[in-house]
């Protein structure tokens, strides 16, 4: 978890989303349980025990004693490993540390965002009535929609792989696996699946398979999803609703609408992607490129747009309420899907790991070239939007009911004075040089003390990377290098 308390702060510190305080005078309060449920069940937090809130905002100690923090910690590693109180401990030791300030001691409990196979983190031995989360109003109960969602996603199966055993491969739509099939073999001639008949190329992209209750081959849930029509679709999917609105003028509630239920059309996810697809690009410059002669039509900002578009699909969670929505404006779309993000907002940003909602969804549309696999996509579509110098998209979460709402403007960012970079430069320059300063003197105080040290004491002692402190290191004067490599020991001229 990053870093989201540090002593030296603490007067700078307000409660957010992250944080929370509690006065623990007389014992550990009972809302600490909730608010470690909610912090497990979101994005992590601390928890500080023998702090209060000021009405300002800000915090003050309450004068926790040793005696009484001893027993506090006690009571804590007791009651967390109390299954009847909480059902899983994802705390080890050096999660919890105590502080001195102003001559109290606090706790700090470091509550890590527990991984999507240990969710839901629940108390009172009560699944429904006992899972929480965080959003910025503090703890919040969770509905029993949220807590199945959370239970489905525990397991490495996605949805959409179940067997629909009850159900034929010919209530699939035809035409649409046509069409499917028709794009795959153009854009990978002479793939080893261009041979199979319908059933058995079905079976191969993931939109079949074999039940286990008649042995006879059925659609699975992303098979229906993907080729099915919209009636036969919200039988396994009550909620299941796709819908585009066009609002290029302000006056009119919307210039043109696409919906899954309107019956004017199959209404299945495949068919969405390429008529949505088609009305959002209609409006995107194409500057005038040529390779092999040929005009290239097909931009970064297309790449992009198709990956938002691919991405609020296949991770959606077709389960959740309110469907899917994608909004074209004169300057801007918006991607709506349901389900909270399984990597966590951060990391969906930063990229590096996959964890689609739907991997049997996310497999067919990389067979036709739409989609990454490697947890890409998002960073890509941030890149290319500052490439542009367009305004940096927008990645918003929100809770009960759960939805992922990615905004893409068109529009140019607001331009920083170079006088104004420069300034910041130099204040950051200042700021460096200053804390490297308090650096160096915290390493000769450390040397003094303890005669010599290894890179790894000194990072330990700083919070920094060993790279980092090499390079302080280096810049010493008054501090010699000894022994080689791992060995390698800094002491005191």
């Amino acid at each position: 978890m990053d870093k989201v308390f540090d002593i030296k702060s603490f007067d700078s510190y307000k409660e957010d989303n992250r944080r929370e305080v509690k006065k623990a005078k007389g014992g550990l309060p009972s809302s600490l349980w909730e608010t470690y449920s909610a912090f497990a069940n979101s994005y992590g937090g601390v928890i500080i025990l023998g702090v209060v809130e000021n009405k300002d905002g800000t915090w003050r100690t309450t004068g926790l004693s040793t005696n009484e923090a001893g027993k506090l910690l006690k009571d804590f590693w007791d009651t967390i490993n109390n299954r009847k109180k909480v059902n899983i401990n994802i705390l080890h030791d050096t999660d919890v540390e105590t502080y001195e300030k102003d001559g109290d001691l606090i706790i700090v409990i470091y509550v890590p965002m527990a991984r999507r196979e240990e969710k839901p983190v629940y108390i009172n031995d009560d699944l429904f009535g006992g899972t929480f989360r965080r959003n910025h109003e503090g703890d919040y109960r969770c509905t029993r929609l949220q807590v199945k969602t959370l239970l489905r996603d525990q397991a490495e199966n996605t949805m959409d792989m179940e067997v629909l055993d009850e159900v034929s491969l010919s209530e699939l739509n035809k035409e649409t696996i046509h069409g499917y099939r028709n794009r795959h073999s153009v854009l990978k001639a002479g793939h080893p699946f261009e041979r199979l008949d319908d059933e058995e190329y079905l079976r191969s992209i993931g939109a079949a398979a074999i039940s286990r209750e008649d042995k006879q081959l059925h659609p699975t849930a992303a098979g229906m999803l993907m080729f099915g029509n919209e009636y036969d679709i919200v039988r396994h999917f009550p909620e299941y609703f796709l819908d585009y609105r066009e609002v290029l003028d302000p006056t009119i509630r919307w210039t043109d609408r696409l919906q899954s239920s309107s019956g004017e059309w199959s209404g299945n996810i495949c068919d969405f992607y390429f008529r949505v697809y088609n009305k959002i690009v209609k409006d995107i410059k194409t500057p005038f490129a040529l390779k092999d002669g040929d005009r290239i039509d097909d931009t970064e900002v297309h790449k992009a747009v198709r990956e938002a578009l691919a991405n609020c699909l296949i991770n959606a969670d077709y389960y959740g309420t309110r469907g899917i929505v994608i909004k074209k404006e004169e300057d801007k779309l918006v991607f709506e899907n349901p389900g909270y993000i399984r990597t966590g907002k951060v990391q969906m940003r930063k990229g590096g790991e996959s964890d689609p909602r739907n991997k049997s969804l996310m497999k067919m549309f990389n067979l036709i070239n739409i989609g990454e696999r490697a947890g890409s996509g998002v960073p890509n579509i941030f890149n290319t939007w500052n490439d542009n110098g367009w305004k940096e998209p927008v990645i918003e979460e929100r809770f009960d009911p759960d939805r992922t709402i990615l905004t893409l403007e068109f529009v140019e960012k607001q331009a920083i004075k170079t006088s104004d970079k420069k300034q910041a430069i130099k204040t950051s320059d200042k700021k460096q040089a200053v804390k490297t300063a308090e650096n160096m003197e915290r390493i000769k105080k450390y040397l003094k003390e303890n005669g010599s040290a290894t890179t790894s004491d000194i990072s330990q002692l700083l919070d920094l990377s060993k790279a980092r402190v090499r390079v302080i290191l280096n810049e010493m004067e008054c501090v010699v290098a000894e022994g080689k490599n791992k060995n390698r020991k800094y002491r005191l001229k």
